[in-house]
């Protein structure tokens, strides 16, 4: 039964390829339902890395049509790096965009499935609502729910490709919240991807199932908007921690809690 109401309630987002990756030749063929996936790493190549940098992401011009506010944008791209920048400080050193890595990571928006704000809006109500009357609290409204589609690489400093994905997820009304924004989906599924990735990195094989491992201090730390291990982290801003968890409870724009860099970059 939980199965199917996640079934019934979740976005199905396709696999998109926006022909900003070295090579798509050696990508595995398409997994997953909810979450899906192509990918490749070269287990092998990435044990003697040490150093990671990590271009900004960008949106590719077909999914910037679907989101026009680049305040919005910014706040994908900057939730996506963010998570990869901290999830990588496990194991790596990460340095400044521009300075001599060991690894370049660079990733790209292909799709959004915007979020309807206004089925957004009645979900939080209903939610919020119910959870004063009954005992547990109505999910998500299955309506207007957003998604969001990913390619991404890491490239040695010779450019040679020794990780890639293309990835795509949907949210559903059971685990993701109902934020009033176009990019309220979008802003949660890209830490998604940047965990889901960075693991890929940082094991040299593609994760399985459900990681129940306890975070690393640095990782809490960071996650509650501290000062993350690396500098290299901050140009991404810092986690909106528990205001941030406050405000995805109750339905707010991302954007009024999200610590965003001071300078932003141009998408």
């Amino acid at each position: 039964m939980p199965l199917l109401l996640v079934m019934a309630g979740c976005t199905s987002v396709s696999l998109k390829e926006g022909g900003t990756l070295t090579s798509y030749d050696q990508l595995s063929p398409a997994k997953g339902n909810f979450t899906k996936t192509r990918t490749f790493v070269d287990a092998q190549g990435l044990s003697g890395v040490e150093t990671v940098a990590i271009l900004p992401s960008t949106f590719s011009s077909a999914a910037a049509a679907r989101i026009k506010a680049m305040q919005d944008r910014a706040l994908v791209t900057n939730a996506l790096d963010r998570a990869v920048c901290v999830a990588l400080s496990d194991k790596y050193q990460l340095v400044p965009t521009g300075q001599p890595a060991d690894l370049t990571v660079r990733a790209v928006v292909t799709d959004v499935v915007p979020t309807s704000k206004t089925m957004a809006g009645v979900s939080t109500i209903v939610s919020l609502g119910s959870s004063l009357a009954l005992p547990v609290g109505i999910p998500r409204l299955p309506a207007g729910l957003g998604g969001l589609a990913v390619e991404a690489e890491a490239v040695d400093s010779a450019g040679i490709q020794l990780a890639a994905v293309v990835w795509s997820k949907g949210a559903n009304s059971i685990t993701n919240n109902a934020r009033v924004s176009e990019v309220g989906d979008a802003y949660s599924l890209a830490s998604n991807f940047g965990k889901y990735f960075s693991s890929i990195l940082m094991t040299g094989k593609e994760p399985k199932g459900l990681d129940l491992s306890l975070p690393s201090a640095q990782r809490v730390n960071s996650a509650l908007g501290g000062k993350p291990k690396y500098t290299a982290c901050d140009a991404f801003g810092r986690s909106p921690g528990l205001a941030g968890i406050v405000a995805d409870k109750v339905g707010a724009p991302p954007q009024w809690t999200d610590k965003q860099p001071r300078t932003p970059v141009q998408q």
